[in-house]
């Protein structure tokens, strides 16, 4: 390919990053109104978790359509998939409808997100070079989260939340458009006989897994542990079925890499924790401060600039540092933020969430670029496309399975809550809550209960997120440690040897 077609395909490419971002957080602007709208707050955990599921179940999936068919034909077909979703969920007169049209669009990001970083993989070599496109992919996505809570608030607060959706519309199209005329590149199609069986196994165990999840503390307890038993078990045949295919959708291989199962262990933690920022630190300005969608979706901003900070300095000190040094450094910001949130009080400041979020958003931008080279690099050329969309499908996987646990913390707190107030306080009032321009019709004499009921749901989702980041710290303290035992070993040896 040409440098001039080169930077037009990475332009189309860095687009679906944009459209990430801006649905990632005008979904977060937008989501008071739409619960509200669509009496919907007992289904907070799974309008994020659907579109979380849809991703996590087809990233492996769209990685082998793309080995099968070409990437290009992928990434046009998830593309399409996301307009679809995107657009129906704009129509949505209920809540089912919205949660299935998410699932949809939610299977086509799953596709659009994670295809582009296996063709940089493919059009740029050199790995330096790949470093600064995947920046500017992070920047990209930075850069329409800086704009999406601007745009989404406003939208909402002068149109309706429905208007939110239909902006990827022409964003996915262009960059259908650009793909289609401009990515000009051979690609060797693998012709292995395709792993149905494994692909199914893979969706109904994950997708089990994650109902189970959704289902703790709405459900019996027996209800819960037998989806949850069910979706392992499938899983478990999937490993069983992976191992006897030519061409396996997660090939077991990958499993015993160390330094590849550390680097997602940490993705995992990392996006586990990350999610909790994204979805309800908006939620604690509108619901709990009292502010508009505007300015509730503006606590993104910072991050989002820190973001675009900590994924351009991250090519630079690469070649002063270790990977674990940097990721370190990114470990150390996302301590600070989520300490600070899980410390603070109902009557922190608005300014105090922003400043949270530029910790938040720098230790998002410098992991990332991080982990993702490290995936690449710690494998096989042959294993690049399926460590890359696996890498991807285990942050899914994490955001997933966390989000639908901060939606069970945060449901547990309101039925605990609702229940102590002996009937004066209801699930349908806590609704309102979440919507500035609803809660002002609240009885005011409720309004100091209801917020202390919503905050402690906040409160307890900060310290599950600060717990695991402080995992995150333990494991980078045992890589530095063995690293420098191995590098002492490594100083005697040549000692011992120039003796």
């Amino acid at each position: 390919m040409s440098r001039n077609r080169k930077i037009l395909v990475t332009f189309a490419l860095v687009l679906s990053n944009m459209m990430a971002g801006l649905d990632a957080t005008i979904i977060n602007t937008a989501l008071p109104a739409i619960i509200s709208d669509l009496h919907g707050i007992q289904y907070m955990g799974w309008i994020v978790a659907i579109f979380l599921l849809g991703m996590a179940v087809s990233t492996p999936l769209w990685s082998k359509f793309g080995e099968k068919k070409g990437n290009k034909t992928a990434y046009i077909t998830a593309t399409v998939v996301f307009m679809i979703g995107a657009l129906f969920q704009g129509l949505a007169p209920n809540i089912i409808w919205f949660i299935t049209a998410r699932s949809v669009m939610g299977i086509g990001a799953g596709g659009m997100n994670t295809i582009p970083f296996i063709i940089y993989s493919q059009i740029f070599k050199n790995i330096k070079r790949r470093a600064q496109v995947i920046g500017l992919a992070s920047a990209g996505f930075s850069g329409t989260s800086i704009i999406g809570p601007l745009i989404g608030g406003w939208i909402v607060d002068t149109f309706s939340w429905h208007w939110v959706f239909y902006i990827n519309l022409p964003l996915a199209l262009l960059s259908i458009l650009i793909i289609s005329f401009f990515f000009k590149i051979k690609e060797t199609l693998n012709t292995s006989k395709v792993d149905y069986h494994g692909a199914i196994l893979m969706v109904l165990g994950l997708s089990s897994i994650l109902v189970g999840i959704q289902l703790l503390g709405v459900a019996s307890i027996f209800l819960t542990l037998l989806f949850i038993v069910i979706g392992g078990f499938l899983i478990f045949w999937m490993s069983r079925v992976e191992k006897k295919v030519d061409d396996p959708i997660v090939p077991n291989r990958l499993f015993k890499n160390e330094k590849l199962v550390v680097d997602l262990i940490l993705f995992a933690l990392l996006w586990g924790s990350f999610v909790a920022f994204n979805i309800y630190i908006p939620m604690w300005a509108q619901g709990i401060m009292g502010l508009s969608a505007l300015v509730g979706g503006m606590t993104q901003i910072p991050g989002a600039i820190s973001n675009f900070i900590g994924s351009e300095m991250e090519p630079l000190i690469q070649r002063r540092m270790g990977r674990y040094e940097i990721i370190g450094i990114g470990a150390i910001a996302f301590l600070i933020s989520f300490a600070g949130l899980y410390i603070a009080k109902q009557t922190a400041s608005y300014t105090f969430l922003l400043v949270m979020g530029v910790f938040e958003g720098f230790g998002v931008g410098i992991c990332f670029n991080a982990l993702l080279l490290a995936v690449q690099f710690d494998v096989d050329s042959r294993d690049v496309p399926i460590s890359t969309s696996f890498a991807y499908l285990v942050r899914i996987l994490s955001q997933t399975f966390m989000s639908s646990i901060y939606g069970v913390i945060l449901n547990l707190a309101l039925i605990r809550g609702v229940k102590a107030s002996n009937g004066h306080i209801t699930i349908s009032v806590m609704n309102k809550l979440s919507n500035a321009a609803d809660a002002k019709f609240l009885p005011k004499a409720y309004l100091p209960e209801m917020k202390d009921i919503f905050f402690q749901g906040i409160h307890n989702i900060m310290l599950m997120a600060l717990l695991m980041i402080a995992a995150v710290i333990v494991i980078l303290m045992f890589l530095f440690r063995r690293e420098h035992a191995k590098n002492k070993d490594k100083s005697k040896s040549a000692v011992q040897k120039v003796a």
